[in-house]
């Protein structure tokens, strides 16, 4: 079922669903100020009414500080004016408040949804919010070919088909289906690579394909292989198993022991995926386990998936902004955040009561189309299961705060070496690639103390540096990266979170001496001068032995021991760095390799320059066509025509 089911303000039904105004900005300064965030949570109180909805409240910036819900948005957001009744967290958001945004639903669960989804797009400072929500690899069973095509798939499910998952990780998922791929013969090739074939490929050699591309098997035949899939996938795996061994027998019988081979070959490929499994979840069918463990401050949840019985992986989650929140409201969040994306399964089993259990329920069944059980389990394989899923949250947990002790120990060991004032909360790395000067460009990746934000990340498409001028390069991309922060430097231009206006603690350039002096030299024609700045370079054995030589502005030059931890860290920093700026390079130059000098055209688009290859040959020929002979091209018109001759004949 489509989220849009769920509630959008952007749903094409939206008018009917929803109804959003924004509150008047109330013109006040930028420091916290609990007066002024009361004035404007009254403002908006005056226009509200007792319905359910959502309500967004906002910063001088227009930047979302919290969303939230509520069955009666009068009597929700009037709390917030009674300050005694505040806690700490509340009274800070409170302060920081300078307008608010509502949008009315027509039912509690419907603003349940909404909230989710707002919280996943504005990842607001006060909403407890899940740091790991990339989407989750499925199985895909096509249903839009005779042949069907199995294979991984991620994002958004518009292919018709039927969809097995959520596999915790690539790595789980991908060894299933090469499993699977040898258990039931299915093709995993593109439609393309199926229709022009004249003989079998090399998965059909190495019995992981019945190569249906060129006849070896015939529609009736590979439909029961299908059939036969989908039983598997949907927890029929002891039929399907007895199946195969009742077929395998029949064929020893008939001497027909080619056949009978083929067959053991899928039976024991069956018994590795029941094999392979970490935890017996046999009985469960379809059901997603969830525990919560609290140490240190720190909350850690570990969510089992269990499908057909079987088990799909499991994921551990560490939710941000959790404060002063009960454990039960955390593991709420984490779930309304996590089914934003994923289909809820019929059974979500819960270590503890949820806040507002039945609602969620409700809530997801909307979502999800069918109904959904919430439930607490309490004896049997289902209460083995959960107990198996408590250990492993405090086992994950244990073993986040030790990483986050030691990487704390490290940061606190950078800022001393490197002679900064504090800790760095925000790391910026730089490099360039390109060959002999040919598609250049700068690469920034950004680390914090919970490990890379590979969202902030960012390339510079080098546009005035000189060929091989690796000194002009990174001045070019330090000029674009700080131009924004020099012309505002309280950082108030843009979003608030957004590369562009946000203050690294430390830039950590990939080079020696001479990138250190362009780059220092940048920054101060700018008149930036608070930035710490660190060039790190391979030493006189070329980064052998850890022999790297770090670069200060002032010219001086420190080393580490080649067995300190913190040289690790740094080494980790410019190989992601050196990672990113090679692909997206790689990326640049596959994408020079393709295009065509059609492409510059205006309104040439790949079906139009396709039919003018295939009928003048090439670009060249296209050019030097005539307007005449341009008109009888295939599929293109006499405006067309008319436009293709006047780019290249702008002089008539």
């Amino acid at each position: 079922m489509s989220r849009s089911k769920a509630g959008s303000p952007n749903d094409p039904r939206g008018k009917e669903r929803f109804h959003e105004e924004r509150a008047t900005k109330v013109v006040a300064s930028a420091q916290p100020d609990l007066e002024a965030g009361i004035t404007a949570i009254r403002e908006t109180v005056k226009t509200l009414k007792p319905r359910p909805g959502v309500y967004r409240m906002l910063d001088t910036r227009g930047d979302v500080l919290y969303v939230g819900k509520a069955r009666s948005l009068k009597a929700r957001v009037a709390n917030y004016t009674q300050v005694k009744g505040l806690s700490n967290r509340l009274q800070r958001m409170v302060s920081q408040c300078r307008a608010m945004e509502i949008v009315v639903t027509n039912s509690e669960a419907e603003a349940l949804l909404l909230e989710a989804q707002l919280i996943k797009r504005y990842r607001p400072p006060f909403n407890v919010l899940l740091r790991d929500d990339k989407s989750f690899p499925f199985i895909l069973l096509r249903a839009d070919h005779a042949f069907p095509r199995i294979q991984k798939h991620r994002g958004a499910r518009r292919a018709k088909g039927n969809y097995y998952g959520p596999f915790a990780s690539a790595g789980s998922v991908n060894k299933t289906l090469n499993a699977l791929q040898k258990l039931f013969l299915l093709r995993s090739c593109t439609d393309s690579f199926f229709n022009n074939r004249d003989r079998p490929c090399l998965l059909y050699q190495i019995k992981r394909c019945s190569a249906p591309c060129v006849g070896r098997i015939d529609e009736k035949g590979y439909d029961a292989l299908v059939q036969e899939a989908k039983d598997f996938l949907s927890g029929k795996s002891g039929a399907v198993q007895a199946n195969i061994e009742k077929q395998m027998a029949k064929a020893a019988e008939d001497l027909d022991f080619e056949t009978a081979a083929i067959l053991r070959d899928r039976l024991r490929a069956a018994t590795f995926i029941q094999g392979s499994q970490a935890i017996n979840a046999s009985g469960v069918g379809d059901a997603d386990v969830f525990a919560l463990a609290a140490k240190g401050g720190q909350i850690g949840v570990q969510a089992f998936f269990i499908r057909g019985g079987q088990n799909w992986g499991h994921r551990a989650f560490f939710p941000r902004n959790t404060g002063d929140l009960d454990h039960e409201e955390v593991l709420a969040d984490v779930l309304l955040q996590f089914y934003e994306e994923v289909p809820p399964p019929r059974t979500i089993l819960v270590d503890r009561e949820l806040a507002e259990q039945e609602l969620i329920a409700e809530a997801l069944a909307e979502k999800a189309g069918h109904v959904v059980a919430i439930s607490i389990p309490q004896r049997g394989d289902r209460r083995k299961l959960m107990q198996q899923a408590q250990r492993n949250a405090v086992e994950a947990l244990d073993r986040r705060l030790a990483e986050s002790g030691t990487k704390a120990k490290i940061l606190r060991e950078l800022a001393e070496f490197l002679e900064l004032d504090e800790v760095p909360q925000r790391i910026e790395v730089y490099d360039n690639s390109h060959i002999q000067g040919d598609k250049a460009l700068g690469a920034m990746v950004v680390a914090s103390p919970e490990g890379f934000e590979k969202g902030q990340y960012r390339k510079f498409n080098i546009k005035t540096a000189q060929t091989n001028d690796d000194f002009g390069m990174m001045r070019e991309v330090m000029a674009r990266r700080f131009r924004n922060l020099a012309e505002n430097p309280d950082g108030d231009a843009g979003k608030k979170n957004s590369h562009e206006t946000v203050w690294p603690d430390l830039v950590l350039i990939d080079g020696g001496k001479g990138q250190m002096s362009s780059v220092r030299d940048t920054l101060e024609e700018m008149g930036i001068e608070n930035v710490p700045l660190i060039a790190i370079a391979k030493g006189p054995h070329h980064g052998r032995e850890g022999r790297e030589v770090f670069h200060f502005p002032d010219g001086r030059e420190k080393t580490l021991p080649v067995n300190s931890q913190l040289l690790f860290y740094l080494q980790t920093l410019r190989d992601e760095v050196h990672r990113y700026a090679i692909g997206a390079h790689r990326a640049k130059r596959s994408r020079a390799i393709t295009a065509s000098p059609l492409d510059e055209i205006p309104g040439i688009g790949p079906s139009r320059k396709r039919a003018l290859l295939l009928h003048f040959g090439t670009a060249g020929k296209v050019r030097a066509a005539a307007l005449d002979d341009l008109k009888r091209a295939p599929g293109i018109s006499d405006s067309v025509a008319r436009q293709i001759y006047d780019f290249y004949h702008a002089g008539g």
